[in-house]
């Protein structure tokens, strides 16, 4: 075999490994199942080759198929379950974090519920000289922001011991009146995602997406704020897909999945 020749045959796993990723990557929480004509058009890989390689990955149990329709196969579950043992969430949430600053330029960061409090356990800074106060370890009451919106819409219990509780008010737009903040609640839960501006600080604006465990649990929430004159309502709304396919980048990646009501 020349040269050239041995070269090539140790490229070509790498490039069918290649095309298995974008078929596998195709698929998400929005869209669990697809036709071959579906891969074909959102993967772009020719026809042929998505019949193919489906084939051979249905054998393989990373696919499963019922009728025309194909979606990732169960045992991707058993082989992921190892990975995701004694693994650190900050692992994974980090680098989603860094990515999603350096997309849209402003701060990333993730929150947790912790009592009737949220707290900052992640943070990827913006590099704006203008910029929020945020840090890992900041502590901020759940009525105020979209990220404390998120948490509640997915955490009935929370909600209502939030709400049963008296609304702290730290600035002119944050939400003290129980009903309201129960409306908003029920929109976030309704909309996937939650926009936010002026209620944790003045004239900052907030965008968060929720992420969920196995057991379909919400452990917290991705958010992207910013000053209200780089983030006005528009530009939240034109990054609404980007930071729920942040969230649910790390959803996958830790197993999770969204409740069935989603």
């Amino acid at each position: 075999m020349s040269t050239e020749n041995a070269a090539s045959g140790k490229l070509q796993p790498l490039l069918v490994l290649g095309k298995i990723t974008e078929i596998l990557d195709a698929f998400s929480f929005d869209r669990p199942s697809m036709t071959l004509g579906e891969l074909h058009q959102t993967t772009g890989i020719p026809t042929s080759t998505v019949q193919r390689l489906v084939t051979n990955m249905v054998q393989q149990g990373f696919l499963d198929r019922s009728g025309d329709q194909i979606r990732i196969g169960v045992r991707m579950a058993y082989w992921a379950a190892t990975s995701m043992k004694d693994l650190d969430i900050l692992s994974v949430v980090n680098p989603v974090l860094k990515n999603l600053r350096d997309v849209t330029t402003e701060t990333a960061c993730f929150f947790r519920a912790e009592q009737n409090y949220r707290v900052c356990v992640a943070i990827a800074e913006t590099r704006h000289a203008l910029r929020r106060d945020m840090y890992v370890g900041k502590v901020i009451p759940l009525n105020a922001g979209s990220a404390s919106r998120v948490l509640l819409a997915y955490d009935p219990e929370l909600a209502e011991r939030v709400l049963a509780d008296k609304l702290e008010s730290i600035t002119d737009l944050t939400i003290t009146e129980t009903g309201r903040l129960r409306e908003l609640v029920q929109q976030a839960r309704s909309d996937g995602y939650a926009i936010s501006t002026g209620e944790r600080e003045t004239g900052a604006s907030g965008l968060s997406a929720p992420v969920f465990n196995s057991a379909a649990e919400i452990i917290g929430a991705v958010l992207v704020s910013g000053p209200t004159v780089r983030m006005p309502q528009e530009k939240c709304e034109e990054w609404v897909d980007l930071v729920v396919s942040h969230a649910e980048q790390i959803t996958r990646t830790l197993g999770g999945r969204y409740p069935a009501s989603v």
